[in-house]
């Protein structure tokens, strides 16, 4: 069975494919767009930003919705309890142009759900109705919902949300398998996407959760039966990974990533923050990025350490560019290091 779509409707927004990539706070800014979608996905996303700091006009919050003409479709991500504000935040979205527009009820963080904001608005259903609907009055553009699958593990109610979401009039709902207890930790349960895509009628189910490689892409389809998938953390660190799903998903081999393609990806993302960001904040930034694009390689613990160390743009380029790559491995997963690599980050 093909599930790529090269063509999905969300309302009377058509869309590339089915594949997203999914806003990332603190990671998915202009520089990791302008990495993700020379890939073409479906949909990209900026940083979630605050309702309160939007009608504020936050320079900073606006600042993460920067976006460029090449990355449409792109939709903007909006996290906040208060229905009021929810119709003009939709609206400040539209007008700045982006495609969509999406509620956060994932975020796990407890800066964000102590107001009810984020996975904490999972505990309010009805209020996710209201904020739904106050968004579906104010645009044009299509609503979406992103949910985790409960507050904990007895407290699953991601079936639902789904239902007050398609009553209200989101076009999509994105179900993170995991609740909001298990934050990043232990694996995503897709039982709750499946049952979610079970009990919708028209609204479109989006799985999101362990999305690594191609492979798991294709595992989540079969078993959950989602119309589309949101890769999230799958796209620290290999932006082909959209590319890799295309392949995968339509029969065609991956192409062959050499240690030399994963220096000039790391290369190509720095010149893009340095076109975009103060110094200081490249280099303080460089050390996650970096280990995104390293946490995959035999043998580049040594650069890593390095680059954490670094003080200047122009040393970091000189480490990356006189590293030994050739005796690094990139083809085999190393659990520990990965799973060390994902703490620093």
């Amino acid at each position: 069975m093909s599930w790529l779509k090269r063509r999905f409707q969300l309302g009377d927004l058509s869309l590339p494919s089915n594949i997203f990539c999914a806003p990332l706070a603190g990671c998915s800014d202009l520089a990791f767009r302008r990495m993700t979608t020379r890939y073409q996905p479906g949909l990209v996303f900026c940083e979630m930003v605050k309702m309160d700091a939007l009608i504020r006009n936050d320079p900073n919050t606006y600042r993460l919705l920067d976006y460029e003409q090449g990355m449409h479709p792109i939709g903007a991500q909006l996290c906040g309890s208060k229905a009021h504000m929810a119709g003009p935040c939709a609206k400040i979205v539209e007008d700045l142009g982006f495609d969509l527009v999406d509620l956060n009820c994932g975020c796990p963080v407890d800066k964000v759900t102590k107001d009810g904001s984020g996975s904490g608005l999972l505990k309010n259903p009805e209020l996710i109705g209201e904020i739904i609907c106050n968004m579906v009055a104010a645009v044009k553009i299509p609503v979406t919902i992103k949910i985790r699958a409960g507050w904990d593990s007895q407290h699953i109610n991601a079936q639902e949300i789904t239902q007050i979401a398609e009553a209200a009039g989101a076009q999509s709902i994105c179900i993170h398998g995991r609740t909001r207890a298990q934050a990043y930790k232990g694996p995503a349960n897709w039982d709750h996407i499946r049952d979610c895509k079970q009990v919708a009628k028209k609204i479109h189910v989006i799985g999101n959760g362990d999305l690594t490689d191609a492979a798991s892409v294709e595992n989540m389809f079969a078993y959950t039966g989602c119309d589309g998938v949101l890769i999230a953390r799958g796209t620290m660190g290999q932006p082909w990974i959209i590319e890799d799903i295309y392949r995968h998903l339509s029969g065609l081999p991956p192409f062959p990533r050499s240690p030399i393609d994963y220096r000039d990806a790391m290369l190509e993302h720095l010149d893009h923050m340095v076109s975009y960001l103060p110094e200081r904040q490249v280099v303080v930034d460089m050390r996650r990025v970096g280990c995104w694009y390293l946490k995959k390689g035999r043998g580049t613990k040594a650069l890593r350490e390095t680059l954490n160390r670094a003080q200047s743009i122009v040393e970091i380029c000189s480490l990356i560019q006189e590293f030994r790559w050739h005796e690094t491995n990139f083809s085999e997963p190393i659990p520990s290091e990965l799973a060390t690599c994902e703490a620093e980050c």
